[in-house]
């Protein structure tokens, strides 16, 4: 089996090497035959992703069989490990990840290949792109992280077992997200150093790369809140984000990607920003790679980073001379950038782009800065000065209260300039929406000059209303002017918008959802916790809830043994639930891990919901008790409502346009539903 895959990856290597030299000649030379040499160089990249595909076929398949004879088989899975957690052995450590990393490459390469008649001189450009980083990842298998070396000496009878905080049912599912968003932001960096390269005259290359972005975006999207919902799930803290670097890591290029989305629709309209538009890919995918480098080079430590190891000498190699490349060809054709407009208004929709990027790039920095400053200051200084979540809090929230603001604003200006009257009118509804929930927290008792958090609670409540309100204000408004054109009703009138532009009402429900999100969010500073030793007939009180220790028993399988404790949850003199918190002992790697429970209140406060948090933290070896700690968090299942409303939203915008009705009157529909986020 080792030997299968230790030839597959070598003959990957060489396909893809194929690939980028063939490609580069072919496009540089330009003589007779140059079009056959392309076709050969473009065919090879298309089978690198045979090879790739069957070395992981190979090493899922040593997973299954228990082939402990391979190295990474023994370190990564066991015996008794269940079939999905077998199969996610592929992504689980140092070795299986970059192999799982060169397989959707080789995936994302194979499709742009096989489309290539779209352009194919730009695909051509970017097929070598991504062949060139494709080889540097092979190389990376085949000489510093080989998933198919073998154990010398005597072969184990069994495994190591998988990382306990990985043998989770979300586990299967986020690396594989978080990893199709870090890989596919290669394809937009290729076809924008590729337009770069040749001079690619218009924009035709965004709307190309357009689909690309939003879809690997929306695999990003979804890997950062499967990771948060995992590490609010599994780590047992009560919280879903800690600042955690490799969490940083993975919300950096997300950042900027975002910007991208946004400031692109500029070059589109306008054809401005075109040098901000290019640096903002290149940085998006320089991200992706730095974030996998923090996460394999051992450099920090993290609950999520591999162990330490050499390669990070390869990811250092790697950046300095994506970005050298990157640099040479903007400085050598930086001339073919130029904007050909300028901004003529800050009550404008460009402005509201402008600012925006900006506060996003302020985001990333900071969140660059937070994460690198313990190894640069350990460098300088000799010592580590650690950064907490404080420091990344004092900047975050300020700059998404403000991004909310432009979220709110943006979708009422219109293209050059826009009056105050016609601002003023549009945005009356949605403020007086927001300043009566602002109202309505005050009266319930939200005191923000008591504290701080408790005024960014209060504004983050205030603006995320204003995002709902202009979202449907803008729903309403357009879905008007086609009802009163077509003798639709307004609800039907309001789906045929929706159909019409896709792009520009997709990016509307995005909005939507992320104001969702800020809403869970919001809710934070109102956490409370509890904790205290339960026997029998015990209770605590958190809240409006109590819990009554009903029972606490144990149990053992093959691959773990486990004790929990069983807590009934009484509000009032009702009981709305049974919960059971865990605390397991995996066999095989000697490990503990804890499973806290969590019931979102629902059904109990349907508005103002909260999760029950509870976690079985282990007995006190003196009275034989176990020891639970409970917390009751507001709001934050909106959380994870507000990803699914996003992800709908992306999906929307990725559909083609409807044929448009026809209306009389051109300005009056541009007045009544004028351009916004997604458009």
């Amino acid at each position: 089996m080792s030997q299968i895959g230790s030839y597959a990856l070598l003959l990957a290597l060489a396909l893809s090497a194929y690939s980028f030299l063939v490609g580069v000649f072919a496009l540089m030379w330009k003589g007779p035959g140059s079009e056959g040499l392309g076709e050969t160089a473009r065919r090879a990249g298309i089978a690198t992703f045979g090879a790739v595909l069957l070395a992981a076929v190979v090493l899922v398949t040593a997973a299954f069989q228990d082939d402990f004879s391979i190295a990474y088989i023994a370190h990564h899975s066991n015996r008794d490990l269940s079939a999905p957690y077998k199969f996610a052995v592929l992504w689980s450590g140092q070795e299986g990840s970059l192999l799982f990393w060169s397989l959707l490459l080789a995936a994302y390469g194979f499709v742009l290949r096989l489309r290539h008649k779209t352009d194919q001189r730009l695909f051509a450009y970017a097929s070598v792109v991504i062949a060139a980083v494709q080889v540097f990842f092979l190389l990376l298998l085949n000489q510093a992280a080989h998933p198919f070396a073998i154990i010398t000496g005597t072969i184990p009878e069994d495994g190591n077992g998988l990382n306990p905080l990985l043998q989770y049912p979300e586990m299967v599912i986020h690396p594989p997200m978080l990893y199709l968003g870090y890989v596919g932001f290669t394809v937009p960096f290729a076809f924008a150093l590729g337009a770069l390269a040749m001079k690619y005259p218009g924009e035709k290359w965004i709307h190309i790369t357009r689909r690309w972005t939003m879809v690997t975006w929306g695999f990003l999207t979804v890997g950062i809140f499967l990771g948060a919902h995992w590490a609010y799930s599994v780590l047992g803290w009560g919280g879903y984000w800690g600042w955690d670097p490799v969490e940083n890591a993975s919300l950096m290029p997300w950042l900027t990607g975002t910007a991208f989305l946004h400031s692109v629709m500029m070059q589109e309209k306008r054809g401005m920003l075109k040098i901000w538009n290019m640096w903002l890919v290149f940085i998006t995918f320089w991200l992706a790679i730095l974030g996998t480098y923090l996460t394999r080079s051992g450099v920090i430590s993290s609950v999520h980073a591999f162990a330490q190891s050499s390669i990070g000498e390869w990811f250092k190699w790697f950046l300095a001379l994506s970005l050298a490349t990157f640099a040479f060809f903007f400085v050598k054709n930086m001339s073919h950038l130029k904007s050909e407009h300028k901004l003529e208004s800050l009550v404008s929709r460009e402005s509201s782009f402008l600012f925006n990027n900006l506060l996003f790039v302020l985001a990333c920095f900071t969140v660059l800065w937070g994460t690198w400053f313990p190894l640069l200051s350990e460098y300088v200084q000799g010592t580590k000065v650690t950064v907490g979540p404080p420091f990344f809090n004092n900047v975050a929230v300020p700059v998404t209260l403000l991004l909310l603001l432009l979220t709110a604003v943006g979708p009422l200006l219109a293209w050059r300039k826009t009056s105050i009257e016609s601002l003023r009118r549009n945005f009356l509804w949605p403020s007086i929406g927001g300043l009566t929930v602002g109202i309505i927290m005050l009266i319930f008792g939200v005191r923000p000059w008591n504290d701080v958090s408790y005024f960014y609670s209060l504004m983050a409540a205030v603006l995320a209303t204003l995002v709902v309100l202009t979202v449907a204000s803008e729903f309403v408004r357009g879905g008007r002017v086609i009802a009163g054109k077509s003798g639709q009703g307004l609800f039907p009138a309001m789906l045929h918008l929706w159909h019409r532009n896709t792009r520009r009402y997709g990016g509307y429900i995005v909005h939507f959802g992320v104001a969702v999100v800020i809403i869970g969010i919001l809710g934070t500073p109102f956490n409370k916790d509890s904790e205290k030793e339960m026997g029998y007939g015990d209770k605590m009180t958190i809240g409006p809830y109590t819990l009554v220790c009903q029972s606490f028993t144990q149990d053992y399988n093959a691959n773990f043994t486990s004790e929990w404790a069983v807590l009934n949850v009484f509000k009032g003199d009702q009981q709305i639930t049974t919960m059971y918190p865990e605390r397991r002992f995996y066999k095989a790697s000697q490990q503990t891990q804890t499973f806290p429970r969590i019931y979102p209140t629902i059904k109990q406060d349907l508005f103002l919901v909260k999760d029950l948090y509870v976690v079985y933290e282990g007995k006190n070896e003196d009275s034989g008790k176990p020891i639970i700690k409970a917390h009751l968090n507001p709001m934050v299942p909106y959380i994870w409502m507000g990803l699914v409303v996003m992800i709908f939203g992306t999906i929307t915008a990725l559909v083609p346009n409807a044929a448009p009705v026809r209306v009389v009157s051109r300005a009056r529909v541009e007045a009544a539903a004028p351009v916004g986020a997604g458009d």
